[in-house]
């Protein structure tokens, strides 16, 4: 295991120090695209409807004490209402802060959705074209876009991923995966 300062070295050897400080004050200086704030009293909210969801499930199918003893519901009900204390008590505290410090840059939500938005895309072309066609083309495309991998070393890694998983999956463990138009023109169905 490398110690912090050889992790350090090797990055600044491999980058130099200039790449590194640059990227890192340049980062700094872009504009948010997100606040801290914000985030906060968003994740609040959704936490609070998470645990609204909770109490009125433990309600529906009872939260008080029956002869027998605390009914389905009891536990979870007092679950639910801590979540939802904890939540406004949360979004109170993202109201009071005014430090206006940057959650996520813009540079750096772009990088995220650079990869969220392809796997939005591949979750849905799985259905219509098959789990490995579909992984076979999503790691073309990281490979070929982000890594800017020569075509002969995508081609080999995503076929053989795909082609690997096949194998595991179907050949091997007999466990059935989504597949698509190829697999079934090839018989592989």
């Amino acid at each position: 295991m490398r110690s912090p300062s050889g992790v350090l070295f090797l990055c600044l050897t491999c980058f130099g120090k200039e790449n590194l400080m640059s990227q890192d004050q340049h980062e700094q200086d872009a504009p948010s695209a997100v606040s801290n704030r914000t985030m906060e009293m968003v994740v609040a909210a959704v936490t609070f409807v998470i645990g609204a969801m909770v109490i009125y499930d433990s309600l529906r199918i009872g939260a008080g004490w029956g002869d027998e003893g605390p009914k389905a519901g009891y536990f979870p009900f007092y679950i639910g209402a801590l979540i939802c204390i904890a939540s406004l008590v949360n979004f109170v505290m993202g109201l009071r802060d005014k430090s206006g410090e940057s959650f996520v840059s813009r540079p750096q939500a772009r990088d995220v959705l650079k990869v969220l938005l392809p796997m939005f895309v591949y979750v849905f072309f799985v259905k219509f074209l098959g789990l490995y066609v579909a992984s076979a083309i999503y790691i073309a495309f990281f490979m070929r876009w982000i890594g800017k991998y020569s075509w002969t070393k995508v081609a080999a890694v995503s076929l053989g991923v795909s082609i690997g998983f096949f194998l595991v999956f179907d050949v091997w463990f007999k466990v059935p995966i989504i597949k698509g138009p190829l697999e079934a023109l090839l018989g592989l169905n």
